[in-house]
C-alpha cells in the first residue's frame, strides 16, 4: 500500500489558554481531494495553518511525504512542495499581478510556471501590470491560487476559497480546484460551504468545537440524513 502524502496525528493547536484544536487525526492519499468542513470557529483553519507551518502545534505530529514536518517553517515547506492558499486571499495589493506571481516562485525563479498560470487564467495575463488591489474579489482569488501554482505544489491547502464570492465566481473557483486535482496535485480544502466541498471531495472530515466529529467518503457523508440535518442544513 502506498504511504499517504500527508498524515496528521493527534494534532492540537492552542492560542494562549484557548485550545482551538484537539486530537485531530487524518491521512491524505497522493492525488486525493479531501475537505475539512464545519461552522465558523470549528478549528478548520487552525488545522491547515498548523500543517502549512503558519502556526506551531501545541501537540501531535504532522508528516509530509514520509518526513516529520511538525515544526518545519512555512517557507521551507513551500520550497518542498506544500503550499497554502490563505483565507482572504492575502494578495499584495500595491504590487502588480506579475510581481505577486513572482513572489510565489521566490525559491525557484520558474518563469515557465508563471506562463502556465497566465495560460490558465487569461484575465491575469491581460492585466499583469496592474496592481493586484485593482482586481475584483474573484480575480484576486484566482491570483492567490495562481501564486500557489507557481510554486509547483505537490500538496495544495485551500482555506475558504469561496468566501465572499458571488455564486457564479464560486462555480469558477470549484472548477479550477477540480482541474488542479486532475493534474495530480493533492488538495486539502477547508470550506464553510460544506455541501459544495463534499460534492467535490473524495473524503470529508466534519469538524465541530476543535474536533473531528464525523469522517468518511464524502458521498456517504452527504447521503447521511442525520449528518445533513445536524450540520449541513437545508439547501
Amino acid at each position: 500500500m502506498t504511504a499517504p502524502i500527508l498524515t496528521v496525528e493527534d494534532l492540537a493547536v492552542s492560542y494562549g489558554r484557548v485550545e482551538a484544536v484537539r486530537g485531530v487525526s487524518f491521512e491524505v492519499a497522493a492525488g486525493d481531494l479531501i475537505t475539512l468542513v464545519g461552522a465558523n470557529g470549528a478549528g478548520k483553519s487552525s488545522v491547515i495553518n498548523a500543517v502549512s507551518g503558519v502556526v506551531r502545534p501545541s501537540g501531535g505530529r504532522i508528516t509530509f511525504e514520509g518526513k516529520d514536518v511538525t515544526r518545519t517553517q512555512a517557507h521551507t515547506l513551500v520550497a518542498n512542495g506544500l503550499v497554502q492558499v490563505p483565507e482572504g486571499r492575502q494578495v499584495l495589493a500595491t504590487l502588480t499581478i506579475h510581481e505577486n506571481l513572482q513572489l510565489g516562485g521566490w525559491h525557484s525563479n520558474d518563469k515557465a510556471a508563471i506562463d502556465e498560470v497566465y495560460e490558465r487564467f487569461p484575465v491575469l495575463a491581460e492585466r499583469r501590470e496592474l496592481p493586484a488591489g485593482a482586481l475584483s474579489g474573484g480575480e484576486q482569488q484566482m491570483l492567490a491560487i495562481g501564486r500557489a501554482l507557481v510554486a509547483r505544489p505537490r500538496l495544495m491547502l485551500l482555506d475558504e476559497p469561496s468566501m465572499g464570492l458571488a455564486p457564479k465566481i464560486v462555480d469558477e473557483v470549484f472548477t479550477v480546484i477540480r482541474e488542479i486535482r486532475a493534474t495530480g496535485t493533492t488538495v486539502v480544502l477547508v470550506e464553510q460551504n460544506a455541501r459544495r466541498a463534499l460534492k467535490a471531495a473524495d473524503h470529508g472530515y466534519l469538524m465541530a468545537t476543535g474536533e473531528i466529529v464525523h469522517a468518511g467518503p464524502a458521498a456517504e457523508l452527504l447521503a447521511d440524513e442525520k449528518i445533513v440535518q445536524a450540520y449541513l442544513g437545508v439547501e
